[in-house]
């Protein structure tokens, strides 16, 4: 979790002011897509979601440095709630990838040793 955390501190520091905010989504959402499509095997819903908020914090303190703007004036970069958004890109973040647990398939691997019943035999 913290290398992922240093990855999205590093998109969001101060040197990085002079992109766009399209073009900062997009780097986040590829970084926490794969991030997230990685450890999808598992219990992760609250990491991811405990990485989105540390990724949310962090873009809207890139934000304020960026324009100069109060807290309560974030809003207007956000599209549908609180999710940041310019033009075509969202932020989706790592709650985005769908979490695939291994099932056991004991039940569905046909066995040679099952026994019928007498009504179908014939």
């Amino acid at each position: 979790m913290q290398a992922i955390r240093d990855r999205v501190s590093a998109r969001t520091y101060r040197h990085t002011q002079n992109q766009s905010l399209a073009a900062l989504l997009t780097s986040m959402n590829r970084a926490l897509a794969g991030w997230a499509t990685y450890f999808r095997h598992g219990a992760s819903k609250r990491t991811f979601n405990a990485i989105d908020h540390h990724a949310w914090n962090r873009i809207a303190r890139w934000l304020l440095r960026k324009h100069g703007i109060r807290r309560s004036q974030l809003r207007r970069f956000c599209d549908h709630g609180w999710r940041f958004a310019d033009g075509e890109v969202t932020f989706t973040g790592a709650s985005s990838v769908a979490i695939v647990r291994y099932r056991y398939r004991g039940a569905r691997i046909p066995t040679p040793w099952t026994i019928e019943p007498a009504a179908r035999r014939g």
